[in-house]
């Protein structure tokens, strides 16, 4: 499905994420593979990597620095000479901005969930935009039903609406390009980022009684087949898309 395809995964922090999942299912259906990883997690990042079917490297990315976005495009571009597909998977909120005290959250810390977890979509598309051929390719994120609040999820709910807005103005621009730009709503799962949520259990209880599919917490490979589907050509009609792979819970109003 991605035979000679070469992907970026972004947001790889161990072999539970969801990120992880999607690299290892690129490699599997035949892509090239790059990981990002910064700081401190870069280490947990590159551990992940050699766990891979085919190791690859990991290229240093923190999204909010104008710099590593240039560095970013520059090696990919001496690596590769190109890129087909991007998978976003960057999220952060800070502590004040999560947990139930939506009122509390100051600005500062709003605005960095902002940032970090949506505008940073724009800043990715945005710094890879010249390494798509004329064939275009794909850009995908990982997303959480941003529809209705949700216990505890606050200022990064706020901040899935407003990614969930930009990946629609990004494939009105990008479409004409044949760059096609879609997320992927994804049912809890029981990752290192979920840990940092206070209060994800109040996500997550109840959540395969009420999806008609069912829903295992521990298990990301729904998630990664759709977005390789997504990455792949089979989706070349689709954009400005939400995929819902989540049991089938976001259409059910309370569990039977």
């Amino acid at each position: 499905m991605l035979s000679g395809k070469r992907i970026l995964v972004t947001g790889v922090l161990n072999r539970d994420s969801i990120a992880y999942a999607v690299a290892r299912r690129s490699q599997e259906q035949g892509a090239q593979v790059l990981l990002t990883g910064f700081g401190r997690g870069r280490r947990l990042t590159e551990r992940a990597a050699r766990m891979l079917p085919e190791p690859c490297d990991v290229l240093e990315l923190d999204v909010n620095r104008a710099e590593d976005l240039a560095s970013l495009r520059t090696e990919i571009e001496t690596r590769w000479g190109g890129i087909d597909g991007v998978l976003h998977a960057i999220a952060f909120a800070p502590a004040d901005a999560l947990g139930g005290d939506f009122l509390a959250t100051p600005r500062e810390s709003a605005e960095e969930a902002f940032r970090t977890s949506a505008y940073s979509l724009k800043a990715l598309s945005e710094a890879l935009l010249p390494l798509f051929g004329e064939d275009g390719g794909a850009i995908v994120g990982l997303d959480f039903d941003a529809t209705v609040a949700w216990p505890a999820y606050d200022w990064m709910g706020v901040a899935k609406a407003a990614l969930e807005s930009v990946s629609r103005y990004l494939a009105r621009d990008l479409g004409p390009r044949g760059i096609r730009v879609n997320l992927v709503s994804a049912g809890p799962l029981e990752t290192l980022a979920a840990g940092g949520i206070p209060g994800f259990e109040l996500l997550a209880d109840g959540w395969s009684e009420a999806a008609p599919l069912g829903w295992d917490l521990r298990d990301p490979e729904p998630v990664a087949d759709a977005a390789c589907f997504l990455l792949s050509r089979l989706a070349r009609g689709i954009t400005g898309e939400i995929v819902h792979v989540d049991g089938g819970r976001h259409a059910i109003g309370a569990a039977v």
